[in-house]
């Protein structure tokens, strides 16, 4: 008897430690999103942060004759540091925090390069809090068993299947029929960025598996997962460099946020399987947090102000103590039709009598010869018409 009351007894006190269990992970869990998502926010704004003081050293010494003149600056240098700072915060926060929150966090970059844009800047906040609140709470280990057995899942299968065809298809499309589409070559890039994301989270989850003291270097998995890291982030550069010299940067800044987004939190579902056991308010809401991060972004970079490219023209208003020829001071180009002298505005002369050959009026020459005088040759005037 004594036995079994025993045991009726620790049969109803599993429960209570059971849900007690629960209650620890889940506080761990928000935890851990919380100290990536820090790290995360942390890293892009000291990111923005760099870039603006390199941007500063390549401007002020934009007419230097050494083109190299700002490697001497300790700006630079203080610039290309923090960046790797913010860089390292960021690969680091992959490693606490699921995928699916990490990538939208990337809009705070825009709010520390963009700061006059109050709305935008505004919802970016807003998209951000309801990003971190609502973010997945999936937590798994990153073995090289569980990575294994992720990448030879059928759901990822079928998904690099799509992605890759997709790809080629669009490869196909930018390399043979010219479609220089910002939408096609961004593309390119956030199908390449889902698998960089995939791949910085499984070496930074497996690094920090490592440090902690179960060492994760020895599988395979590690150095195929960082082979691909390294080469999908070097043809994403690439791709990047080819939309900037087509495209504005505010255009390329607010589309490839959306689309890098979009289509990392999807490989991220996918690869990690973050969405799983979620609820429908959940990730409703999480939806609701990247639509109002995308339109912060948005307008963020539709209120930039776009750079004056330089006009070779001369511009009639731009004179000091020149007449005004035009209403709003157009710019005076060459008329090739009617004359060759550049900055003509209106030119009425005939060509066919400018190039005829004049006649010269010829004196007649007197040799003191009595039989040498006749009619003296008659004189042609050139007449203009006015």
């Amino acid at each position: 008897m004594d036995g079994a009351l025993g045991a009726a007894l620790q049969l109803q006190q599993l429960p209570p430690t059971s849900s007690a269990d629960s209650a620890s992970e889940a506080s761990f869990s928000y935890k851990e999103n919380l100290i990536g998502a820090l790290l995360a926010i942390f890293g892009h704004l000291v990111v923005s942060i760099a870039l603006n003081l390199q941007k500063y050293c390549h401007i002020r010494l934009a007419g230097s004759k050494d083109p190299r003149a700002y490697f001497k600056t300790k700006t630079w240098w203080l610039g290309l540091f923090l960046m790797l700072l913010g860089e390292l915060g960021v690969f680091a926060s992959y490693a606490f925090a699921p995928l699916s929150l990490i990538v939208p966090l990337s809009a705070v970059s825009m709010i520390g390069r963009y700061v006059l844009s109050f709305v935008g800047c505004g919802l970016a906040i807003v998209g951000t809090y309801l990003l971190v609140t609502f973010a997945p709470n999936s937590h798994e280990k990153m073995t090289g068993e569980n990575i294994t057995r992720h990448l030879v899942s059928w759901p990822f299968l079928l998904y690099m299947l799509v992605e890759i065809v997709l790809f080629c298809l669009l490869l196909y499309f930018y390399k043979e029929k010219n479609a220089n589409s910002v939408v096609v070559i961004l593309l390119l890039v956030a199908l390449l960025g889902s698998m960089t994301v995939v791949t910085v989270k499984a070496v930074a989850g497996m690094l920090m598996l490592s440090i902690q003291g179960t060492l994760q270097l020895h599988y395979p998995i590690f150095y195929v997962m960082l082979v691909c890291m390294v080469a999908t982030a070097v043809y994403q550069a690439a791709f990047l460099s080819q939309a900037s010299q087509m495209y504005d940067s505010s255009l390329i800044a607010s589309v490839g946020y959306i689309l890098s987004t979009t289509v990392a939190i999807t490989a991220g579902a996918v690869f990690y399987l973050d969405f799983l056991g979620e609820d429908a308010l959940h990730i409703c809401m999480f939806a609701l947090g990247c639509l109002i991060a995308f339109l912060g972004v948005f307008l963020i970079t539709r209120n930039r102000k776009k750079s004056i490219p330089f006009e070779p023209y001369i511009s009639m208003d731009a004179m000091p103590g020149m007449q005004n020829m035009h209403d709003k001071g157009m710019t005076v180009q060459p008329d090739l039709k009617a004359s060759f002298s550049y900055g003509a505005l209106e030119n009425n002369d005939n060509i066919s009598e400018i190039y005829a050959p004049a006649t010269l009026p010829i004196m007649q020459e007197e040799h003191g010869s009595r039989s040498a005088s006749g009619v003296p040759y008659r004189v042609l005037e050139h007449t203009k018409k006015e």
